[in-house]
Formats: structure tokens, C-alpha cells, sequence
């Protein structure tokens, strides 16, 4: 791996736990880690895929819902970077493996996620691999969404955060619902 992430805080209880955006107790969040395979790398390349391809991402969906709880965006089956992320570790959490927050500066701020896995932690970027994003599930070497471009200011924050960052949050739960939505106030930076 290139990129050596690094988890924010040294308890990895902190990437277990639930809340009003990681929902793992949700009984739907359960039933669906519950439909997943079995075996803690086969479930978190299944939950990874799920994520992946079975939840639109709103801009390639052009879809108007805004979705930001793990539970909704199951529910709704939509999400942007963030919202899908959101559910991906609430999946991975539900099977009681660690997942946290990980984030990109490219255009704007884009969200993906850590896994811890056999030891050492992974990122995943399950945004979806249509309009030219190409995120696998790979554990050994990245194969994120999108590839950082420093020459264009571009960077990848190293944090992995336990909890989603504050400036999602506060755009997912203030943003409008209706075309475009995402459009005008992405956030450029953590």
C-alpha cells in the first residue's frame, strides 16, 4: 500500500460503535449484514460490493433524496460518497468489524472508508463505479474511486476518523432535497 492511513484514535471500540449516522443497531442494518456472506474477508468484500453496486449514488443517479443515516440510505437505496460510506460501516460494525471515516480533496470533499482486517487497516471506497470511478475491494493495494492528482491541489487526508467529519454532517442534514441538491455547497475541505 502507498497511502499508510492512520486512525485518529488508538481504541479500536471507537470504530464499533453506534449512533444517529452509524445505526448498526437498526434492525434493518442487522437483517442485511445477516443476508451477507459469511467469514469476517468474505463479509467485508460482500458488505463492500452491496454498498458498491446495489446503493445509487445520487449524481449518477441523478436522484433528488438526500440520505445521510446508514438505515436511510439502506431504506432509500441512495446515498452520495458520504451516505454510502456511512453504510458501509454500519455494516462492517454490525459484524463487529472496525470501519471508520476517511477523506479526499479532489474537486470537493469526497468520503470513503477504513477497514480494520487481519492486523492493519485497509481503505475502501465503495462510491460506485459508474461516470468513470473505478473503486475495488482490495485489502493488499488501494483501488480507490478516484486517484488523487497533487498537480491539480488534490490531496488525501491520512486521518481515519471513528465518527463521519462535522462538515458532512452539517451539509447531508441541512441540504435540500430536489434536483441538483448537491450541486452548489459540496464541502472542499474537512
Amino acid at each position: 500500500m502507498s497511502f499508510v492511513p492512520s486512525p485518529t484514535s488508538v481504541r479500536l471500540s471507537d470504530y464499533l460503535a453506534a449512533d444517529a449516522v452509524v445505526d448498526h443497531d437498526h434492525p434493518a442494518i442487522r437483517a442485511q449484514a445477516e443476508q451477507l456472506t459469511d467469514g469476517r474477508r468474505d463479509y467485508a468484500e460482500a458488505a463492500f460490493l452491496f454498498v458498491r453496486d446495489e446503493i445509487d449514488h445520487v449524481i449518477d443517479a441523478a436522484d433528488p433524496r438526500v440520505t445521510w443515516r446508514a438505515s436511510d440510505v439502506l431504506r432509500e437505496r441512495v446515498g452520495i460518497c458520504y451516505a454510502k460510506s456511512h453504510l458501509l460501516a454500519a455494516l462492517l460494525r454490525a459484524q463487529g468489524i472496525p470501519a471508520g471515516f476517511c477523506y479526499q480533496e479532489l474537486s470537493a470533499l469526497h468520503g470513503l472508508n477504513a477497514v480494520y482486517l487481519h492486523g492493519t487497516w485497509s481503505r475502501l471506497d465503495a462510491r460506485g463505479n459508474r461516470t468513470g470511478a473505478g473503486g475495488e475491494f482490495s485489502l493488499d493495494v488501494e483501488r480507490l474511486a478516484w486517484p488523487v492528482d497533487s498537480a491539480r491541489g488534490e490531496r488525501d487526508h491520512p486521518e481515519i476518523h471513528p465518527a463521519p467529519a462535522p462538515a458532512v454532517l452539517d451539509f447531508l442534514t441541512t441540504a435540500e432535497p430536489g434536483a441538483g441538491w448537491y450541486e452548489n455547497g459540496l464541502p472542499a475541505t474537512l
